[in-house]
């Protein structure tokens, strides 16, 4: 039961559409990461020579459904409401139960759809289901020092700072260095401040 709600779950929020990914979406999402390439690929991990293939994608596809069934992963491709234009992508991944109740949350936007707000609008939605129906009590997050629109993001979006997490991630072949941040349900903390 757990499998079917969660594959036909669907986010709304004012101009968004959140709902995991499927088959059909593959000529979407390969333009939108194909267009945006330059604009992503300075942040995230190397992508794989296959990465915009169909194939690549179908195991995409899958890896949702079985991350969803087994309550490890929450990926959500984003539409605009208006047009059901695909904007970008957010998971919540790595999610650990027991006494910690904690999990990860990445995400992207296609360059085309940056600066618009789409991102903490999403990311606004995913947190809140993570804490009030996931049950989740932390989501982390962690991004390069640089990525100063990230960090702005989350801490616009009540993340807050944590530290640095040396040799965290590889970034165009090479381990980087990111910032931590975490949003927690019971936040008692005040404001951070990052030098």
């Amino acid at each position: 039961m757990l499998m079917r709600a969660r594959k036909k779950l669907r986010l709304e929020t004012e101009r968004l559409t959140l709902r995991a990914p499927i088959h059909s979406d593959f000529h979407s999402w390969s333009a939108l990461r194909h267009d945006s390439e330059a604009y992503l690929t300075p942040w995230e991990p190397s992508w794989n020579i296959d990465h915009l293939s169909r194939r690549a994608f179908t195991n995409r596809v899958y890896w949702a459904q079985r991350s969803m069934s087994g309550d490890t992963a929450l990926p959500l491709f984003i539409f605009r409401r208006a047009d059901q234009q695909l904007v970008g992508a957010i998971t919540i991944d790595n999610i650990r139960r027991g006494p910690a109740q904690a999990a990860t949350v990445g995400y992207w936007t296609g360059q085309s759809f940056a600066r618009q707000g789409f991102m903490r609008e999403a990311l606004t939605a995913v947190v809140h289901h993570a804490f009030h129906v996931m049950d989740l009590s932390r989501i982390e997050a962690a991004c390069l020092p640089e990525n100063t629109p990230s960090r702005g993001l989350l801490e616009r979006s009540g993340f807050k700072y944590e530290g640095v997490a040396q040799s965290y991630l590889q970034i165009n072949g090479r381990w980087r260095n990111h910032v931590l941040y975490a949003a927690l349900r019971m936040d008692r903390r005040g404001k951070t401040d990052i030098g």
